[in-house]
This record gives structure tokens, C-alpha cells and sequence, in this order.
């Protein structure tokens, strides 16, 4: 039992690499109890994104898991990135580290993007005693890079904490007299990948009654053509020919005002530079010291998170009208019948916001999300519909 009672739960945790099994519950360790979800995500996100600053809220989310990861170790830390906030479990060893680092990035949000957010560090044996519970498997992207995924009600437990003004009280991360947070490697310098077939479908599912995941997806699959949790090349967005960059990336006020928020003149000079090589890089495919195009490229188009399960499945696909139309009939008569609950959301783009810890050594992973609200506003889709079903 000591081996689920340490801080290296999830760094000492198996990986599987081959998503059809991500639905295989039996597989899934449950987190000890001494741990900590530390939760976060920005308040009116919806009222953000309707004034086109979806950008600005994506790149605060992924800025709480770069965050917490620089600050604790990126090994030791299961996380699920949520659009407009974030999910991270961390060990007592590494709590206050992780609340430091996340109230350095409360109070950067509220003074440089004029964002709030929200944070909380919850028990997990808290959760519990809610009746929810936080058991996880860890899914190889590429050698040295992972997802958690993360089943059993207690992250939702802990996000209706979060937005809970009482509840959430005790548990409250205090913002004040704070440092800035560590935000090295996070980035967002590609152009928006575009739909090829003709919508970018940010979509949340979970089962509601006794037919699994699994079977659900199979019914899913019937209707579109292809399974998400099988069909990995039906899947995959952010592939080379898919890939934009442009000189100046439009995102590079955004990473900027929030990674170099301590010394923006340093911070201008040094992202220029940077661009102005990966451009010279990706254009001639020659290596610049440590990044090496060819090779980036390929575990970039692996190392994202289109795909997780955070209490429910979550998403980014490109489909087609056809396929749109097909996906929508089928869960809407799926929830009809009691089997399950969704949220969509359907946009022309996805955003890719990355986090590059050391592209020497091949880790970095790349958070994908649909635009105009992507992910966040699959969730209030999700969340109504969850209510309405609760109340019949």
C-alpha cells in the first residue's frame, strides 16, 4: 500500500498508449487520500468569449498547468486542461509549492489580462466524503510525454466547490503578496488549425445510464463513420499540413504580457528572437541547437490533448455537415432515452496553445481546443443539459 500513499503515485504510475482501452474503468488507481485537486477557472469566461478575447482566456487556463508544472515537476503532477481553467492533482509535499504557483497566476490574470480567476486547493479525501471519488490512468502521448485521465465524479465535485461561493471558502487560494508564476515554455505562436471538412466540434459526453462509454461510442461511430476513441488518424489536428506560422504570431501580445510579465522589454526581445529563428528553422528544415524541425513536428502531431477524459470525454473534432448533423441526431436521442449527457460547441478553427519544457529532450505537449469558447461552452451546454435531467 505504500506505493499509493507517496508523492510519486502518478510519476511511479503504468502507462497504456492505446486509446480504445480508455474506458477500461478497472484499470483506473485511485489518487491517496492525502492529495490535493487544485482547481481553477475564470469567472464569466462565456461574457470574455463573446467579446473575442477567447484567446486570452485559453492561454490563462494553460497558464495554470504550466504554472503548477514548472513549479512541482511535470512527472509527478496528473492534470486535465478545461478551456477556461484547469484540474491538477498534486501530493501534500508539493502543496504549497502548487498554491503559490497558482495564486501567482490568479493575481497575474487579474492584473495583466483583467481576468478572474478563481482557484481552490480541495482534499481529495473531501471529495470523497461528497460522495465523488478521483482514480486515474496515465495515457502515453510519446516516449516521456503524458495525459491523466481521470474518471469518478470528483473533479465535477470539486468545479461545483470551486464556483460555490461558501463552499468554496474554506479551501480558497489566497492571492495576496504572491510572486510571479513560473510560465517559461508556455507559448501560443501557430495560427488557428482550420477545418478542413467543415466544423471544428468541441463536444463533452458521459454516460448516464448502463450503457458504457464504450458501447456509447460504438453507436457514435455507426452515425459518423469513425470511433474517436479508435480511429486515431480521423482524429488528429494538428498534423504539419495543418500547421501556420506567421511573423509576428498573432498570440504574441497574449504570451508576452503573461510569461514575460516581470520585465516585458527583456521578455519582447527574447520571443522575437526566438520566432525569428524557428521561422529561419521551419522554413529551411534545418536544426537550430537543440530543435530539430523534422523530429518536433512528428511528436507534435501526437502530443495533444484532443482527446482525454476528465470525469467525462472531451473532444476536438473536425467533422463534416453530414457528420455534424449525424453526431448531433445521435445524442440527442441517446439523452432522449436517459443514456447519456453532452455539450457541443461548433466553431470554423481550433487554437493550440503549447507548453515546451525542454524540446531538447522531446517534452513538450500542446493543449487543443475548438474557438469561440471551444470546450468552456460545451460545458454550460453540458451542465444544462445535466440539470434538466436531474429535475425529471
Amino acid at each position: 500500500m505504500s506505493s499509493v500513499t507517496t508523492d510519486n503515485f502518478y510519476s511511479e504510475l503504468p502507462s497504456f498508449s492505446d486509446f480504445s482501452n480508455v474506458a477500461d474503468l478497472g484499470n483506473y488507481r485511485p489518487v491517496p487520500d492525502g492529495w490535493y485537486v487544485l482547481a481553477a477557472d475564470i469567472v464569466s469566461s462565456g461574457q470574455a468569449v463573446a467579446s473575442g478575447r477567447y484567446k486570452d482566456v485559453n492561454m490563462t487556463g494553460a497558464a495554470v498547468i504550466a504554472a503548477v508544472l514548472n513549479s512541482v515537476g511535470r512527472e509527478r503532477v496528473p492534470f486535465v486542461f478545461g478551456g477556461d481553467g484547469a484540474m491538477l492533482l498534486v501530493p501534500p509535499e508539493d502543496l504549497q509549492k502548487g498554491c503559490d504557483a497558482l495564486a501567482g497566476v490568479v493575481d497575474l490574470a487579474r492584473q495583466v489580462m483583467e481576468l478572474e480567476l478563481r482557484a481552490a486547493a480541495i482534499p481529495v479525501a473531501d471529495i470523497r466524503q461528497r460522495g465523488g471519488d478521483i482514480r486515474v490512468r496515465k495515457y502515453l502521448l510519446s516516449p516521456g510525454n503524458h495525459l491523466a485521465m481521470i474518471v469518478g465524479d470528483g473533479l465535477e465535485i470539486a468545479d461545483n466547490v470551486l464556483k460555490d461561493p461558501e463552499a468554496v471558502r474554506p479551501y480558497a487560494v489566497s492571492s495576496e503578496d504572491v510572486a510571479l508564476p513560473p510560465l517559461d515554455g508556455l507559448s501560443c505562436r501557430w495560427e488557428p488549425l482550420p477545418a478542413r471538412n467543415g466544423h471544428i466540434v468541441s463536444l463533452i459526453v458521459k454516460p448516464a445510464g448502463r450503457r458504457p462509454l464504450g458501447e456509447l461510442m460504438d453507436r457514435v461511430a455507426e452515425e459518423i463513420g469513425f470511433n474517436p476513441l479508435i480511429d486515431e488518424a480521423q482524429t488528429r489536428l494538428a498534423d504539419k499540413t495543418r500547421l501556420k506560422f506567421r511573423f509576428p504570431p498573432k498570440g504574441l501580445r497574449v504570451e508576452v504580457n503573461l510569461a514575460s510579465a516581470g520585465n516585458l522589454a527583456r521578455g519582447w526581445v527574447m520571443t522575437v528572437v526566438e520566432c525569428m529563428f524557428f521561422v529561419w528553422s521551419y522554413t529551411t528544415g534545418m536544426r537550430v541547437g537543440p530543435f530539430d524541425p523534422k523530429k518536433y513536428f512528428r511528436e507534435l502531431s501526437l502530443n495533444t490533448d484532443h482527446r482525454k477524459i476528465g470525469d467525462s470525454l472531451q473532444l476536438v473534432l473536425d467533422l463534416t455537415p453530414t457528420q455534424l448533423s449525424a453526431l448531433q441526431t445521435c445524442l440527442a436521442t441517446a439523452y432522449e432515452d436517459g443514456d447519456v449527457i453532452f455539450g457541443l460547441h461548433v466553431s470554423n478553427e481550433a487554437l493550440m496553445t503549447c507548453f515546451v519544457q525542454d524540446i531538447g529532450n522531446s517534452q513538450h505537449i500542446h493543449f487543443v481546443d475548438g474557438s469561440n469558447g471551444g470546450l468552456s461552452m460545451a460545458a454550460a451546454e453540458f451542465k444544462k443539459r445535466q440539470a434538466s435531467a436531474q429535475m425529471t
